[in-house]
């Protein structure tokens, strides 16, 4: 068993503000040394979508939903003030103006910080989303995965 403290999040809202806040307690968590693992389920899936296009076989609901949610994090709207496609294009200035980490960058330094990124298969299922369209090395599991990540840790986190 791992002495290290850990830390679980369950990223299910697909609004960049509310992703960027997960992705941020992550790494800051993997930098203070915890084992730190981000289930992403439903809408922040999303997070972890590919920017392109990634052409595979679907039914009609499957291509329906692909097109309906954002493509990758960048494309992800606000929680509040999206004010049709303007907020998420003046929060990306104000990060940019402050050297502050866009989202997509928060994602890769997860990547980098060994942060266990879980995409949720149930979700994926239901979603029509497939391996092929979301990032390379992520994991793929279950609630099970899941709990068995967060029945040791020491901080869970619903987002």
């Amino acid at each position: 068993m791992s002495t290290k403290k850990k830390t679980t999040i369950v990223l299910f809202s697909g609004e960049y503000d509310k992703a960027m806040a997960a992705y941020i307690i992550a790494n800051g968590a993997a930098a203070y040394d915890h084992e730190v693992t981000i289930f992403h389920t439903f809408w922040g899936l999303n997070a972890l979508r590919k920017a392109e296009h990634v052409p595979v076989k679907k039914g009609f609901m499957e291509k329906l939903f692909g097109k309906m949610m954002p493509r990758g994090a960048d494309k992800m709207g606000l929680s509040n003030m999206n004010y049709l496609g303007m907020g998420p294009k003046m929060i990306k200035d104000v990060i940019k103006k402050h050297n502050a980490m866009p989202l997509p960058q928060l994602v890769e330094m997860a990547q980098e910080l060994d942060v266990k990124l879980t995409a949720c298969t149930m979700t994926m299922d239901l979603l029509g989303l497939q391996k092929e369209e979301l990032l390379d090395g992520i994991e793929y599991g279950g609630v099970a995965a899941y709990i068995g990540d967060a029945e040791d840790g020491n901080v869970s986190l619903f987002i």
